[in-house]
């Protein structure tokens, strides 16, 4: 497999689009820098979702929701093909580097969090504000999605200082 994966690597940085990427100087730091921007937007809102959710503030969760959740998924799209164009300019850096394989599952799991806090807003704005099991489940909602945002951003640095099989 990872014979199959070296060929995969090295067939992707030998492309027209690879090297064109690789050898013009301005490109990887503007790439990184949308890339970095995209980040700080989703972090930065998230944060202020689940700080609500886990009982910070007075706006219903559905307010600060509604107002800091479309920028999140505005932002993963432009993550993804900033993402992407790193990997075509560095494919070995980030393919044959099991902590990326670790960022790509963990901003799975806390993007699918984050999507589950929201689909029972859409039929309910009160739904995570009502007492009782529902409120100490936002809490839990809001625990759990933290740590996940910030274990993505420390894989994403993390992925530069390990070093590929």
């Amino acid at each position: 497999m990872f014979r199959s994966l070296d060929a995969f690597c090295t067939r992707l940085s030998e492309t027209a689009l690879s090297q064109a990427i690789q050898t013009t100087e301005w490109v990887i730091p503007a790439i990184q820098t949308v890339h970095i921007v995209a980040v700080a937007v989703v972090i930065t809102s998230i944060l202020m979702v689940d700080l609500r959710l886990i009982g910070f503030g007075r706006q219903s969760i559905a307010s600060v929701a509604h107002r800091y959740l479309p920028p999140v998924w505005l932002a993963l799209p432009v993550l993804l093909v900033t993402g992407v164009t790193l990997i075509i300019a560095e494919p070995s850096r980030a393919l044959q580097n099991w902590v990326f394989f670790l960022k790509m599952a963990l901003l799975l799991l806390a993007a699918g969090i984050t999507l589950l806090c929201k689909i029972p807003l859409r039929r309910d704005a009160g739904y995570w504000d009502a007492p009782g099991s529902r409120r100490r489940l936002a809490r839990l909602v809001g625990l759990l999605s933290l740590p996940l945002w910030v274990a993505i951003l420390f894989a994403g640095r993390w992925i530069a200082y390990v070093q590929s099989h």
